[in-house]
């Protein structure tokens, strides 16, 4: 019941807005506010699914991209939420939801091979983004408990496009990050890396690594490399 009552009032609003013949422009302007971080974190999910069926597909280059978008669009939703003073308990179920999606179960299909020891690598990856997303409220103000699994596959899917998804590499920082984010210890969330100076400098970095990158977009649609 409990779930079900965030969700329930999300339909009834969408139905007393367009289906009443009374919704204003205010009205409508106050439903995109309310919703606007909802429909980034539903774009950072849709990132994920891509991410989850290219890896499936072979074409790992994309897969390591649309991760990144996925960085990209949690960094805003959580920025927009705070802005836009629309935090909500049905924000932060998408959030958890898109980023389990996206930085767990798309990240460890970057690590993916035929070689049993790799499949084990990514189930261990997906459980320790369950265990950081279980503890991610530490309680104390600007803190971390754990490292944030954004994060983790942000390195990750950097690590594999710059090193052409050398996979003994991609191990060890896989390694690497299960244990910081399993781990009990407080990460400073520092105020300059969350601050907006700082998240513009990250957008257009990303903007100028897309159209300096081989991302053409036929990496979605010719076959596996290799």
């Amino acid at each position: 019941m409990i779930l079900l009552t965030p969700s329930s009032g999300f339909f009834q609003c969408t139905n007393k807005l367009f289906l009443s013949d009374q919704a204003t422009g205010l009205q409508i302007k106050e439903f995109a506010r309310k919703n606007a971080a909802n429909a980034l974190s539903v774009a950072n999910m849709v990132m994920g699914m891509a991410s989850i069926l290219s890896s499936l597909n072979g074409h790992h280059h994309a897969a390591c991209w649309l991760v990144l978008i996925g960085y990209l669009l949690d960094l805003a939703d959580g920025a927009v939420a705070r802005r836009l003073d629309a935090c909500s308990a049905l924000g932060a179920k998408l959030d958890d939801f898109a980023d389990f999606t996206t930085f767990g179960i798309a990240t460890s299909l970057l690590l993916r091979t035929s070689d049993l020891l790799d499949n084990i690598l990514c189930m261990c990856y997906v459980l320790s983004v369950f265990v950081r997303l279980c503890f991610f409220s530490s309680g104390i103000p600007f803190m971390y408990r754990g490292l944030p699994c954004i994060y983790s596959s942000a390195i990750l899917a950097s690590a594999s496009l710059l090193s052409g998804g050398n996979m003994a590499l991609l191990r060890v920082i896989a390694v690497a990050m299960i244990l910081f984010m399993i781990s009990q210890n407080f990460y400073p969330h520092d105020r300059v890396l969350e601050s907006q100076a700082w998240k513009k400098v990250v957008y257009a970095g990303g903007i100028v690594m897309v159209f300096c990158s081989s991302f053409p977009p036929a990496c979605f649609t010719s076959g596996p490399s290799g």
